[in-house]
């Protein structure tokens, strides 16, 4: 195999190298289409309306907040009560008062559907009501209703949660554990015979690049360049990046492709970078499980999942070079208070660590 992984899979499928980002866009609008088929037609024009600034997975969380909301005023809203949700019209929507909005979020907060206990905690509850904020303000910003009256519901506050991530100890820790084995049940054991290659591969990897798991797992074979030791991944939004990876995760990249030469994948999935043991790309919720099973025994004390390996190396990576732009570029943030806010904690304790570095006076 060469250093620019020249020798891609022969495939039969017609879609040959499409991008696995471009495939699952189609499947997300099939899904959008699908939950907003029971919903009036306006909002379908609302969600016409962000489709340029939006994926489709951003969309299908605003059609699943908004579906919810009218799914309650269908079952539990007095004056709507049982009215079909395909029939609540835009001057039904006008009628609605603050009071509507906040029994709204009350409800949610612990509710009952077909013999199901459901639960949203003060962020769940925030993300849905920002969904109704942005819906409704399309109305009125087009004149489909004559008030905005979500903008007088108090959003729930929200308490700070500790930033979790690993320290450089526990990082070597969690490595051995998914290269040796360590602490697994003996099931667990015989599957990581046959697939440590590829698991030390994508934690080594996510954990010296720091890219999010839906980009891991949209890797195809091609999108590694062995020269300049890079890799091409889809960010959030759409738009393509190259991410360069350690010497460490490039000697495990390529023992893993090794491995990966005498896999046949199946149909559909032959450039694949990540194959499951069905021989299929490998999915966020394989990755997801991978992590819990070797952070389970690694780091028992924290709740590691795919996003702490990226927050691990924002962390480390600060830590060496200080750089909150170059951590933010690298991660792939729009803005860099995005980067500043996870990392403030770093600053504060080089704040603590240098109180003493201006002398006042000479000690005697």
């Amino acid at each position: 195999m060469s250093e620019n992984v020249e020798n891609k899979p022969k495939t039969t499928n017609k879609n040959i190298h499409v991008p696995y980002a471009k495939e699952l866009s189609k499947k997300q609008i099939l899904r959008l289409r699908e939950i907003t088929s029971i919903l009036p037609s306006y909002v379908n024009l609302f969600l016409r309306s962000i489709e340029e600034t939006t994926q489709p997975r951003t969309r299908i969380a605003y059609a699943y907040d908004i579906k919810h909301f009218f799914e309650y005023l269908h079952e539990e809203n007095p004056s709507l009560n049982n009215k079909p949700i395909k029939d609540i019209s835009l001057q039904d929507l006008d009628k609605l008062t603050a009071l509507d909005f906040d029994e709204y979020m009350s409800f949610i907060t612990l509710y009952t559907r077909n013999g199901r206990e459901y639960t949203n905690d003060a962020r769940s509850k925030k993300r849905k009501l920002c969904a109704l904020r942005v819906f409704f303000a399309y109305l009125y910003k087009s004149d489909f209703i004559s008030q905005n009256v979500t903008t007088k519901v108090n959003l729930p506050k929200i308490r700070d949660k500790a930033i979790i991530r690993m320290d450089a100890n526990e990082t070597a820790d969690f490595l051995d554990h998914v290269e040796f084995g360590i602490g697994l049940t003996k099931n667990q054991q015989r599957f990581h015979e046959k697939l440590s290659t590829r698991d030390l591969a994508i934690m080594t990897l996510m954990l010296s690049t720091g890219i999010r798991v839906s980009e891991c797992v949209g890797l195809n074979i091609y999108d590694i360049d062995f020269n300049n030791m890079r890799i091409k991944v889809t960010r959030k939004g759409g738009n393509e990046a190259f991410v360069f990876f350690s010497d460490e995760a490039g000697e495990a990249i390529k023992a893993y492709l090794k491995e990966r030469e005498n896999i046949t994948a199946a149909d559909g999935h032959e450039d694949a970078l990540f194959l499951s043991s069905q021989k299929k790309r490998l999915g966020v919720r394989s990755i997801e499980l991978i992590v819990k099973k070797y952070s389970r025994t690694a780091t028992p004390l924290k709740h590691i999942t795919p996003h702490k390996l990226r927050s691990t190396y924002g962390t480390a990576l600060y830590q060496e070079t200080g750089d909150i732009y170059l951590v933010a570029d690298i991660l792939g943030h729009k803005d860099v208070n995005t980067t500043r806010k996870h990392y403030a904690d770093m600053d504060e304790n080089k704040k603590r660590a240098n109180r003493n570095a201006v002398k006042l006076r000479e000690e005697q």
